[in-house]
């Protein structure tokens, strides 16, 4: 788990390219900020993180627990939740707004993966000029509830 890159990863570098190309000035990992946010934008009082589906414990197909030790990771992942929620809990408490990428939305499987990262990086930038407070961005849903229920 330690080879896991947390920050700088690909797609995190593909999504700063585009939206810095729609003039949107950002800074990186704010370590003094809950929860070290991938990208911080300090003028639009908002923050991205860029969440992977299997360690966020995502809803999605990408979320599913591996086969084996499967009360230790849902154990470990669901903890990996919590503590994301209570950090955009803190985060929203302390006045700023948030928007949340899922791996699953750019993991396309019958399309181009460049056309789908602009139309996050569009999403971001009318997130920052708008006046919400929280923006979710994920791709399709695959997994049952029933699924989800058994772990699968």
């Amino acid at each position: 788990m330690a080879a896991v890159k947390s920050k700088d990863t690909a797609v995190e570098i593909e999504i700063r390219r585009r939206v810095f190309s729609l003039g949107f000035r950002y800074r990186l990992h704010d370590f003094d900020m809950p929860g070290k946010p991938d990208l911080v934008f300090p003028r639009h009082r908002a923050v991205v993180f860029v969440n992977g589906c299997f360690w966020h414990n995502h809803d999605c197909r990408f979320g599913a627990l591996p086969l084996t030790r499967r009360h230790w990771w849902r154990r470990k992942l669901e903890g990996n939740r919590k503590r994301d929620e209570a950090v955009l809990w803190q985060l929203h408490k302390e006045g700023w707004r948030t928007i949340v990428v899922w791996e699953c939305s750019f993991r396309v499987t019958n399309g181009d993966r460049s056309m789908a990262l602009d139309g996050i990086a569009w999403r971001i930038g009318r997130f920052l000029v708008s006046r919400r407070t929280h923006a979710v961005i994920s791709g399709p849903r695959a997994r049952t509830a029933r699924a989800r229920l058994a772990g699968g």
